[in-house]
């Protein structure tokens, strides 16, 4: 029979192990989600074409609580939001915003507008920089930020804090029900109007042509660190060298 001090000899090394195993499963970047909301959102991660879907594309996350995962250890872009007001009913999972295909993993899938964006490309240039901004070219749905931490050079917290729901303008205004429930999202002037001017399309798809409306305005004017056009200032796009961490906290 082992003695007790073999025991605790025993018992510190399974630690030490476990310890060592949670270590080396964040040996590289973190990515973190955290839901800072009196309410249950499920994020979702769409890579852009050529990269892998990360988390199965899509998750649960409770109020208060957060989900870290490591990140891609190669060159990796996409994109990150949460969806609101979903619901299992009838055997069909439907979100009130950002829905995937009604399914709770996105398997990589887009989501439906308005939606507030977090957008990443990790692991590039000379000094492994991680690249991050947050767009409301989208429109807007719930207020997100991005913080990197421990990363090298100038690497600011960016994001929209606004309760943009509160102030959206009617025309703007995207309801649940069919249009009959309360504010859940606001929309862009291009989901609006859906001309080529608003959506910088066909003739106006150029820096030159493309230009900032009363609409986009508007969500600039509440969160100015955003992209809020297709062709907004790419300065909008911070570059942080080797971050340890890059957390996208919702309702911040």
């Amino acid at each position: 029979m082992a003695s007790s001090s073999t025991k605790i000899l025993l018992s510190l090394s399974l630690l030490f192990t476990l310890f060592a195993l949670s270590q080396a499963t964040y040996s590289g970047m973190i990515l973190t989600l955290v839901n800072n909301c009196p309410y249950t959102i499920w994020p979702a991660i769409q890579p852009n074409a050529g990269h892998p879907v990360l988390e199965r594309g899509g998750f649960t996350l409770q109020p208060l609580t957060h989900r870290s995962f490591a990140a891609p250890t190669a060159h990796w872009s996409g994109r990150v939001w949460a969806r609101t007001g979903c619901t299992y009913e009838h055997e069909k999972f439907y979100c009130a915003t950002g829905d995937c295909g009604g399914r709770i993993e996105c398997g990589g899938l887009g989501g439906v507008t308005p939606a507030t964006l977090a957008q990443f490309v990790l692991h590039h240039g000379p000094a492994d920089f991680s690249s991050y901004g947050v767009s409301l070219v989208d429109g807007f749905n719930i207020p997100l930020t991005v913080t990197p931490h421990e990363g090298k050079g100038r690497c600011p917290v960016v994001g929209c804090r606004a309760k943009l729901l509160e102030t959206c303008p009617a025309v703007l205004q995207f309801r649940s029900h069919g249009g009959h429930g309360p504010v859940v999202g606001c929309n862009s002037g291009c989901e609006a109007y859906k001309t080529d001017e608003l959506c910088c399309r066909n003739h106006f798809n150029s820096p030159q042509t493309c230009k900032p409306s009363s609409y986009s305005q508007f969500f600039k004017h509440a969160c100015p660190a955003t992209f809020t056009y297709a062709h907004d200032s790419p300065s909008l796009m911070h570059e942080c060298s080797s971050p340890r961490e890059l957390k996208v906290i919702f309702c911040h």
